[in-house]
């Protein structure tokens, strides 16, 4: 990691901690680093999201209206991305890192692609005005799941934005964590320095039959920013 990226990180995390004015009404659409203990995920396994078991089910609406059931996309690899359109790391993945342009290649591939925002309203990137925004500036055209309950980010552990879960054709969580091994959301600092698209990998060994080989990672990023 270069002196710049230890001098950007603090920037990063305080820019996560900002929150946004309450909302006012939205007439469309449901609308759903502190520290560096807040940018990377705890290592307690999620209670209902457990890696071979099969993948919570659940139900949300995106934010053009549209129900989306999980089980109706089984027999397809899902991709579930815990979305903030204002935290910086999602910002730095989508305009320069690993997923910038990403969802839609791996759409054209036959991934259902999903983004899930469960920031509470008042909360950082919240509503569909903000997420539209974001969706256009990162040039996003999968869905974005509105969770502003909360109830389904915290049945996957969902601890930070960007947060990865790859569940494979028969519904099995296969993979859970970072995009990427570069915990400054550019893609400039991996570890090791070889840059490793941990989601890329999985859907990799999915496609060859092949068991995937990293399932689990710390993710990196903003808190999701639930209300409670």
């Amino acid at each position: 990691m270069t002196l710049r990226h230890v001098l950007l990180l603090p920037l990063l995390l305080l820019a996560c901690n900002k929150e946004a004015p309450a909302p006012a009404p939205e007439a469309k659409a449901p609308e759903g680093k502190t520290s560096a203990a807040a940018a990377a995920a705890s290592d307690k396994p999620a209670a209902g999201a457990e890696i071979g078991k099969p993948a919570p089910d659940f139900t949300l609406t995106d934010y053009e209206g549209k129900t989306h059931h999980l089980a109706d996309y089984r027999g397809k690899i899902v991709v579930l991305e815990w979305f903030n359109p204002e935290c910086p790391f999602v910002k730095a993945s989508h305009t320069k890192g690993s997923l910038k342009g990403y969802s839609k290649r791996a759409v054209e591939k036959g991934v259902v692609w999903l983004g899930i925002n469960s920031g509470a309203p008042g909360k950082q990137g919240h509503g569909a005005e903000r997420v539209a925004e974001g969706r256009k500036a990162f040039g996003m055209e999968n869905p974005v799941l509105a969770d502003e309950t909360g109830k389904v980010g915290h049945l996957y552990g969902a601890t930070n934005t960007p947060h990865m879960f790859v569940i494979d054709a028969q519904g099995t969580l296969v993979y859970r964590g970072a995009i990427d091994n570069s915990p400054d959301g550019e893609g400039e600092s991996p570890k090791d320095g070889k840059l490793v698209n941990h989601v890329d990998a999985a859907l990799e060994d999915l496609a060859a039959g092949k068991p995937v080989r990293t399932p689990d990672t710390r993710a990196y990023g903003c808190s999701v920013k639930y209300g409670s």
